[in-house]
């Protein structure tokens, strides 16, 4: 009875801990640019090994990650990772945001050009780690928890509605850009609900954010960072 009762708890937790890490971290970046502490930015690389060394202490937990998508699955997820980059970057009028980024981040040195070693940190975080640790967190839990809470075991082909709309409002208050990230909110969601398998969540989300820290850094717009 102890057993069952852990486990669901125990599930839910190297799911939860890891994006309750980074947040925390976003916080304290936040906390340390409004106090001139430090240089926030740089706050950052500690996701690297943090919110990382967290994902893979229990990575063998994960059983959602361990069913590879096939290639045309894995060759769909690129395309919707790609649409969804191309609609979040004219998804940006005014009405379409929600205040202001709480820990900006603008990867500039004093004489105002690009620090490539802060944007290299910021898109190795956002392109292979953001991606893995929210999956996890918004569609790999939440989403099935809103469907049963013995999550674990819901398949995600067969969640409801109401769970992809729940989770995708909650993933959008995460976003200063409410209206794009509803739109991969939802693709996200409805590629792991169509296929059952995360890996193509995680692969068009990792797609979207590369393609997005590659355009960001190649145009200037920081603001989108």
């Amino acid at each position: 009875m102890n057993t069952v009762a852990w486990m669901p708890r125990r599930a839910a937790l190297v799911r939860c801990a890891p994006f309750g890490l980074f947040m925390l971290l976003l916080a304290l970046r936040g906390a340390a640019a409004d106090h001139g502490w430090t240089d926030a930015r740089w706050l950052y690389a500690l996701n690297l090994p943090l919110v990382g060394g967290l994902l893979w202490l229990w990575r063998r937990e994960y059983a959602e990650l361990r069913d590879r998508p096939p290639l045309r699955e894995a060759l769909l997820a690129v395309a919707v990772g790609l649409l969804v980059f191309g609609l979040w970057i004219h998804l940006d009028a005014p009405w379409m945001q929600i205040g202001e980024p709480s820990a900006a981040f603008v990867p500039l040195d004093g004489a105002g050009q690009p620090d490539w070693a802060l944007v290299a940190v910021r898109t190795l975080g956002a392109a292979l780690l953001v991606p893995v640790m929210e999956e996890l967190f918004w569609r790999g839990f939440l989403m099935r928890w809103l469907a049963q809470p013995a999550f674990e075991g819901v398949d995600p082909r067969r969640v409801g509605l109401r769970a992809v709309l729940i989770s995708t409002a909650l993933f959008m208050l995460a976003h200063t850009l409410w209206l794009a990230a509803i739109v991969a909110g939802l693709a996200y969601a409805l590629l792991y609900a169509r296929t059952g398998r995360l890996w193509n969540a995680v692969i068009a989300h990792a797609v979207t954010n590369g393609a997005l820290g590659a355009w960001v850094a190649a145009t200037g717009n920081w603001q989108f960072w």
